[in-house]
């Protein structure tokens, strides 16, 4: 980090740590990571979610098939807000996928080997998508177990957002001479969140009826977490609270409310503009590269994307003019 500021201080009656915040908080502006069940489509997970949790704005980031299970993350209130975020977080599956006849296993794994890296992948008919020639990074593809006698092949893939797992099969069966079906699909991660961090909904409903009926919250507070959990991978600009107060209502970051930022970080880049304490304030686009910031005294830094505190978090230390 660079360090412009090394004696600001936070105000303890504004603001607080974000893994502190009231239940009723988390519901306007939290995260819940469920694991998706088959059947189900990831707008009916959401859809139920919001009616359990009485929250008027609730969305989810990254839809899964009907057919397909495993985690997708739930965005409620100021927390939809992340979405683009979500969407374009890298994406982890196991796929079970069974050939037409019989194949090599050498033959199978070579195949899967040359397609690492960028390929081409067209969304299947079945996609809720248009159908057009795009390219998506792959960035390992691995072979899990196999059973020749039954020709079943079970495939861990690591990649980018918005790639199709059925158009993998589909181009790696056309690679070894037999077609290839993707029977089950199971993500195991999105972004920063994996597999062990999921809840299913049986154990949302319960987390939830256990604080209504008996005011315990620790349920629920292993489920839902504030959005910050959303923004760890992402460059930070830390700012005073007075900066924090006029960014809540759509301001641009000026350089004399910055008290440290990360190092390295290239202007046009997208950043997490946070608190002291760690609250995050908005998501903005740097404006210059964060090394030069230590030369700079005055002007627009960063121009914010997605406002995400409240505004009235911290007090107004400006006065309006007539």
């Amino acid at each position: 980090m660079i360090i412009l500021q090394d004696s600001t201080n936070t105000d303890s009656k504004s603001g607080g740590n974000p893994y502190s915040r009231d239940i009723s908080e988390l519901f306007q502006s939290g995260v819940i990571l469920v694991n998706k069940p088959r059947g189900p489509t990831s707008h009916q997970l959401a859809s139920w979610a919001r009616n359990l949790l009485g929250i008027k704005k609730l969305g989810h980031g990254g839809t899964l098939d009907p057919f397909a299970t495993g985690v997708l993350t739930l965005l409620c209130g100021r927390a939809t807000r992340l979405t683009d975020i979500v969407l374009a977080g890298g994406k982890r599956y196991v796929g079970v996928m069974r050939f037409s006849k019989e194949v090599n296993e050498d033959n199978v794994i070579t195949s899967l080997s040359s397609l690492v890296g960028r390929s081409y992948n067209v969304p299947p008919r079945e996609s809720a998508v248009k159908v057009r020639v795009r390219s998506r990074i792959f960035n390992s593809i691995q072979l899990l177990d196999f059973d020749l006698k039954s020709r079943i092949f079970v495939v861990e893939i690591d990649c980018e957002a918005g790639t199709y797992i059925r158009t993998l099969a589909r181009d790696l069966g056309l690679m070894v001479g037999s077609n290839c079906e993707l029977v089950e699909l199971h993500r195991t991660k999105t972004g920063t969140f994996d597999s062990s961090m999921a809840c299913t909904m049986q154990q949302l409903t319960d987390a939830l009826h256990v604080y209504r009926e008996h005011g315990d919250e620790r349920g629920l507070r292993r489920i839902i977490c504030p959005i910050e959990r959303l923004l760890t991978h992402l460059p930070k600009i830390v700012i005073k609270d007075g900066a924090a107060a006029a960014l809540s209502h759509g301001a641009t970051l000026a350089r004399p409310g910055i008290v440290k930022a990360s190092a390295g970080t290239k202007a046009g880049s997208i950043v997490l503009i946070e608190t002291l304490k760690g609250e995050a304030v908005s998501i903005a686009e740097l404006t210059v590269d964060s090394d030069a910031l230590p030369e700079i005294d005055s002007g627009e830094i960063a121009i914010p994307k997605s406002v995400l505190m409240s505004p009235g978090t911290y007090p107004q230390t400006w006065t309006k003019s007539n």
